[in-house]
């Protein structure tokens, strides 16, 4: 009996012989760098000044001050909240916060062994089950169904984990605020008030960053008309893909790699001799430390405090001096800390799954990407939408000085 063929070896020969047939033109991909595709009220990013703005507001003082509900309200409303305006957005997202039981049902469906975020990016659009007016063209049912997206998406994070853990979901406590009751959800356990702060301030920290390749997805899908659930779901999956998303989980996966100061110095030597990277230093638009970075180390070192054990901290610190002074003599040019570099050790130190830290990015950039459907179908409305639809320079094959003619095949 014949051992039964392998299915992709007949993909493996057809791309050989596309790869032998090739006359080496290159095929070009400038990830649209450099090139400015819209404009913007949302996100300011100032990568030599090292500024993150929120409509006009520095990073800085926001993450100090206000907390996550203001900052998704000054997101969506373009403008930060007054007292009764903040009461009626909050207790509307904790109404929202309760999802049908059908998506808990479908959930406990699904293998417990699946990545989150692809987990996510199929039970996010099942909220728009309880939005009767989704896909209508009103600023107003937008609205609304961006509050149901940010209220929702913390329930099934926090689901899919007890879920796949054989826990029960932990259903919201409206007592609680938006982070604090997403740690609660997370763990049955109400968080200590510093710890559920800090959360906060991670997410506010996350919670926008212009346009990146999760937001230019979610612009893309919107410029179609597409309705907001159908945006978000395409930028969780843009999220997924490891050049975006998961950074923060490769710096932690790097410190316990390193795990000791002793051998900070021998990583380092051998990364940057190998032309790797360091995980964590480095952005594509700031040239000085990340301001959120700055924001972030700090709370990393008195998290650890509380979870009593500042060995991550005390590493990161360590890696972070070491890595510079190393990139400087090898590279001959500086190297700076990114938001990821402090987030890991921070989550980790909360007790967050390593897995779950893409989803707490999505938990917090989806008040973003909402802000940024709402520009791109509303205030970019005027006289009509422009449905993005790139160029591209064509550098396939022609046959002779003409077009190829179709041949019987037969005669191929």
């Amino acid at each position: 009996m014949s051992r039964k063929e392998d299915p992709l070896k007949k993909y493996s020969k057809f791309f050989t012989e596309i790869a032998m047939n090739d006359e080496c033109t290159p095929v070009l991909n400038t990830g649209l760098r450099g090139i400015d595709v819209a404009s913007s009220k949302i996100c300011d990013v100032r990568g030599k000044e090292g500024k993150l703005i929120y409509r006009g507001y520095l990073i800085e003082d926001l993450a100090e001050n206000a907390t996550f509900e203001e900052v998704c309200f000054l997101l969506l409303y373009e403008r930060l909240p007054k007292k009764e305006e903040l009461a009626d957005f909050d207790a509307s997202l904790k109404q929202k916060r309760h999802v049908p039981e059908n998506v808990f049902a479908f959930l406990k469906s699904l293998p417990k062994t699946m990545n989150p975020m692809d987990v996510i990016q199929m039970a996010a659009p099942m909220l728009i089950q309880t939005d009767e007016n989704a896909g209508s063209e009103t600023l107003e049912h937008t609205l609304y169904s961006a509050e149901n997206l940010i209220a929702g998406l913390g329930t099934i994070i926090a689901a899919w984990d007890r879920i796949r853990s054989n826990k029960t979901p932990v259903m919201p406590d409206n007592t609680l605020g938006h982070a604090a009751n997403f740690l609660y959800m997370l763990t049955d356990e109400t968080p200590e008030t510093e710890v559920a702060g800090f959360f906060d301030a991670g997410l506010v920290l996350h919670a926008e960053h212009s346009f990146n390749a999760s937001t230019f997805t979610a612009r893309q899908v919107a410029s179609t008309k597409a309705h907001i659930y159908a945006a978000i779901s395409a930028a969780i999956g843009s999220l997924s893909g490891p050049l975006h998303g998961g950074a923060n989980v490769r710096v932690m996966k790097m410190l316990m790699e390193i795990n000791s100061e002793k051998n900070i110095a021998p990583y380092i030597n051998k990364t940057l001799d190998s032309g790797g990277l360091i995980m964590g230093l480095g952005h594509a638009v700031y040239q000085t430390d990340d301001p959120r970075a700055l924001i972030l180390a700090p709370m990393c070192r008195r998290m650890g405090e509380i979870a009593g054990d500042t060995h991550w901290y005390e590493l990161s610190k360590a890696l972070e001096k070491k890595a510079k002074q190393a990139f400087k003599k090898h590279k001959n040019k500086d190297i700076f800390c990114n938001v990821d570099f402090y987030s890991a050790s921070l989550f980790y130190a909360m007790g967050i799954a390593m897995d779950l830290f893409s989803p707490i990015f999505a938990l917090s950039r989806v008040s973003g990407w909402c802000a940024h459907v709402m520009e791109e179908q509303f205030a970019m409305a005027a006289p009509k939408p422009s449905l993005y639809r790139p160029g591209a320079t064509y550098v396939g094959e022609y046959c002779g000085p003409d077009e190829c003619r179709f041949a019987d095949i037969e005669k191929r």
